[in-house]
């Protein structure tokens, strides 16, 4: 079913770049969730400066889990206003989001005008 504003082969355009990304985070995703978990180093064998950058990049890594998570979900949500009908309707203002913004960000669920994703 096409939804108002976009046609059927935008709307498959559309949900083959949403399936893409899925793929692409899920692999993602396994591998800075093996690099998130807890450091351990042996203490004596491993200098000051090393716990700290193994520290920090576990950090960097548990961070960049959650905001893959984060899009993961909203790339779920996506999917599931096409198939419902609605993708493409701006879910604050209703108004048509722009097939450009959704070809650039095609987990959008607002236009420009209302900002967010």
């Amino acid at each position: 079913m096409a939804s108002d504003g976009l046609t059927q082969a935008q709307l498959d355009e559309l949900r083959a770049e949403l399936d893409r990304e899925l793929a692409r985070l899920t692999k993602a995703m396994k591998g800075t969730k093996d690099a998130s978990q807890p450091v351990t180093l042996d203490q004596g064998a491993v200098g000051r400066v090393s716990r700290i950058d193994a520290i920090q990049n576990q950090l960097m890594s548990a961070s960049a889990y959650g905001r893959d998570q984060v899009r993961y979900a909203a790339l779920i949500h996506a999917i599931e206003r096409m198939e419902h009908g609605t993708y493409g309707r701006c879910a604050r203002c209703g108004n048509t989001i722009p097939y450009g913004r959704l070809l650039v960000l095609p987990e959008s669920a607002n236009c420009a005008g209302c900002g967010g994703g």
